[in-house]
């Protein structure tokens, strides 16, 4: 009893003790508290655990009764909220943190007045919308918004900008920061002979217009989409998506407005008739990974693709860690474990599969077959349904089947091989369930057999049920040939169950037919040969193809499950698509796909998505983001420098250049903050290290394509042909050995050789050496942000490659 007393006393005079000793001036929640809640009380109170059923991660939870029966925060009340006595008890089996070190005395000070203030809970910076700013006063020094800013952090700090940097070194800057590459001799020139008081400004939108500026920043881009020209696992077979990085490039170049640029990537082909750019444009998320390695489980690798969908969408598009979520509730942002789930649901309902084949696919045709394809669009246009007619062209252009073989199931002597392909042996059997019948019924699919005398028959509803179809199967040499047949009028949906018997199949392990896809449709060009020839042509024509995103009709809509701690083989509750609670609302008049998702994330309620893209472009210009840690702007991330300047520039991205990423970068280089010296002294080295105050300009190493790509430019070896397939340059012997598909870098010929770096076939397996070595992505995942570092095998790369060795070499010639 004397103990128990004894340990009220001494908690009751600590307590006492603590609020005699507060801090003046009011406790800020997002600056003060949450930092230190994260860093010593949410990993046992939080969203991973919830250790005596008391959580600090809600409000409303950290002010309800914990296990004991007792409030750990009582607003107002610190001396008799439990959270206070136990961070200070002096029993170590009654003080918090347990069995660690205990809080700090400043910290203590800090949370016990916040509750004493009334415990406000206050929303994370990056959560909250971005409002407009006050723009602080301008001064002879200042050339825009941008400096104001700076300018008044650094007199906080007792600091003064540097000197203008000279011409010749802002135009090397400027050049490699909005093209990536030095100026051509000519604008060189003609910059420096310019004494025109806005000459800078002239070279800055001379740039801007430069064909080059695309390329540069979709070389940034192209980490955040992960994109390769492989699909990645051990087997990373090559994936022709280089017309995506194309869409980039001629997007950037365009100054395509940011909120189309990501709804086009994101739901393109939800758009009211999209056109290929706008397909081809959600290859974003066909970047993927797909693992075409035999034995795998379709559905396991489907479902990874769908994970990184949202991670990426997360990180790359919102600068935020989501991937936590998936096992659990976040255990420092507010976002709980069911609402990872709702998000996917946005993705769930995508027609890829993990096939090889990489349906569904955008076909490319060209001279006489776009000419079919425009003779056939015009005339379904002019004699069919407009609903029809949107069908048959979209499956001219991508053959993209209403089912695929791995829908089928109920397997007697057949399976699917792989996990993709539909296999039939002697006496075999199988179903595909609910499929819609027209009533003037065509069924047209993809084959191959080997065998004479197999007879193929369809029956509807039950594995003994009325026999619509019977067709004698013919061999197809091992080649996979389109074919089609009509068959009974029956509408509605309907169970189809399939037998395959041949009697020359000897044995019973040997197979006699492979299905690919199936497409139901009905026989809408029967009395128009003419028109009808033309459609076959076309469906079997196998020309150029993009991977690119449908979504299933309503009636094949997956389900979407919460995953019990993340496994996907432990599935619980359905959910639907929705988006985190914490954030802006979903627009009332948005369709619930990716297209309704889209316009959620251009809102200009969306706090995250303008803060991001201006972060990132502020860290590729200055090499350090406003708020440095660019992938995760959250409460685990580094806040920014100055946020009143993020908000200022996101604010004028949406509401003043109606997001035209050229103002935005305008804006920044043609600031006076830009224009510094980048000389630094002590004074400067020893307050700000990092440049984070920016009293001078950046001094930071090319990216791994600069540095190339400058090679080859100041050489004059550098190519200027843009877009098509990727190139293969100079590449040591014996990289492509370790990945067992048997694949050959075969070196590209004449000025493919010296092509810019960002047309480079990327392996993932394999990535190009010289570029890995100076810190480039294997682009397996989304890369939001390359850490530098500095190796000697960089230096050697310089010294022994053989592009630096022929640019160095050519140079030297030039020179001469």
């Amino acid at each position: 009893m004397k103990k128990i007393l004894y340990l009220i006393t001494i908690t009751a005079i600590s307590v006492a003790a603590v609020w005699y000793f507060l801090p003046d001036s009011k406790i800020d929640y997002n600056t003060q508290v949450k930092p230190i809640l994260n860093k010593k009380c949410i990993s046992c109170h939080g969203g991973v655990k919830r250790e005596a059923e008391f959580s600090l991660l809600f409000r409303q939870e950290a002010l309800a009764k914990a296990e004991s029966g007792k409030y750990a925060i009582i607003p107002g009340d610190a001396a008799h909220s439990e959270l206070v006595k136990r961070i200070t008890a002096t029993d170590p089996q009654e003080r918090m943190p347990y069995k660690k070190d205990p809080l700090t005395k400043e910290e203590i000070e800090i949370l016990t007045q916040w509750i004493e203030e009334g415990a406000a809970w206050g929303d994370h910076w990056a959560y909250v919308a971005v409002k407009e700013q006050t723009v602080p006063e301008k001064t002879t020094w200042t050339k825009n918004d941008v400096d104001a800013f700076i300018l008044e952090k650094l007199h906080d700090h007792n600091l003064e900008p540097s000197a203008a940097a000279d011409k010749a070194m802002l135009l090397r800057r400027v050049s490699l920061d909005l093209i990536g590459i030095p100026a051509s001799e000519p604008i060189a020139q003609r910059f420096l002979s310019n004494t025109d008081p806005n000459a800078y400004e002239m070279l800055v939108d001379e740039l801007l217009a430069s064909k080059q500026y695309g390329e540069r920043w979709t070389s940034m881009w192209l980490d955040l989409a992960r994109y390769a020209d492989t699909k990645g696992y051990e087997r990373d077979d090559s994936r022709a998506i280089w017309r995506y990085r194309d869409w980039v490039i001629n997007a950037f170049n365009a100054d395509m407005p940011y909120n189309q640029f990501i709804t086009e990537q994101l739901a393109g082909d939800l758009l009211d008739n999209p056109t290929d750019e706008q397909y081809i444009a959600t290859a974003f998320h066909r970047n993927t990974m797909t693992n075409d390695e035999g034995g795998t489980d379709n559905e396991e690798f489907r479902t990874a693709a769908v994970l990184d969908r949202v991670n990426t969408t997360w990180e790359a598009l919102m600068g935020t860690t989501f991937a936590c979520v998936q096992c659990h509730s976040h255990p420092y942002d507010p976002f709980t474990h069911d609402e990872f789930y709702k998000f996917m649901a946005f993705f769930n309902n995508t027609r890829d599969e993990d096939t090889e084949a990489e349906y569904p696919l955008l076909r490319h045709f060209e001279k006489e077959d776009a000419e079919k394809l425009n003779t056939l669009t015009a005339w379904i246009d002019q004699n069919i349904s407009a609903e029809k007619a949107k069908e048959i062209y979209r499956f001219a252009k991508t053959l993209q089947p209403s089912i695929n073989s791995i829908q089928a199931d109920q397997f007697i002597n057949s399976e699917l091989t792989d996990t993709k392909w539909l296999i039939f042996r002697n006496n075999a059997q199988c179903r595909l369930p609910n499929v819609t019948l027209t009533g003037s019924n065509r069924l047209i699919y993809r084959y191959s057999s080997w065998v004479n005398g197999g007879v193929w028959k369809i029956h509807l509803d039950k594995p003994d049920g009325p026999i619509i179809k019977t067709i004698a199967v013919k061999p197809t040499n091992n080649q996979w040939q389109i074919v089609d047949f009509t068959f009974a009028p029956i509408d509605g949906a309907h169970d189809l169950y399939f037998t395959y018997t041949s009697p020359n199949l000897k044995t019973p392990e040997e197979s006699g037919m492979i299905f690919d896809w199936f497409y139901f449709t009905d026989d809408w060009d029967r009395k128009h040969p003419d028109i009808s020839k033309t459609f076959w042509e076309l469906v079997r024509k196998e020309p150029p193809t993009t991977p690119i995103m449908f979504d299933n009709p309503e009636k094949m809509k997956r389900p979407t499950q919460i995953f019990e701690r993340g496994n996907w083989l432990v599935k619980g509750d359905v959910v639907e698509a929705a988006v985190p609670h914490t954030l802006n609302s979903f627009p009332t008049d948005a369709p619930p796909n990716r297209l309704g998702l889209a316009q959620w994330m251009t809102d200009p309620a969306n706090p995250l998505t303008a803060r991001t893209i201006v972060n990132r472009i502020w860290e590729q210009i200055f090499g350090i983001g406003l708020a440095e840690t660019v992938e995760d702007l959250g409460t685990q991330g580094i806040p920014p420098s100055h946020p009143e300047l993020l908000d200022h520039l996101a604010w004028k991205l949406v509401h003043e250049y109606n997001w035209s990423i050229k103002k935005l970068m305008r804006e920044i280089v043609l600031s006076a903050t830009y224009q510094q010296t980048s000389d630094v002294n002590e004074e400067l080295l020893e307050k700000d290290p990092l440049n984070k105050l920016y009293a001078r300009a950046p001094r930071v190493r090319l990216s791994a394509e600069q540095l190339r790509d400058q090679a080859l430019a100041v050489s004059g070896l550098l190519s200027t042909k843009m877009y098509g397939p990727s190139v293969m340059p100079y590449q040591p012997a014996g990289i492509w050995k370790s990945p067992w598909n048997g694949q050959d870098w075969k070196m590209s010929e004449g000025e493919d050789k010296h092509r810019r770096s960002l047309y480079t076939y990327l392996k993932r397996t394999a990535p190009y050496p010289s570029m890995l070595t100076f810190d480039g992505a294997s682009r397996e995942v989304c890369t939001a942000r390359r850490i530098r570092t500095n190796t000697p095998l960089q230096a050697l790369v310089t010294l022994n490659d053989s592009v630096y060795v022929e640019a160095a070499h050519h140079l030297a010639m030039k020179m001469q």
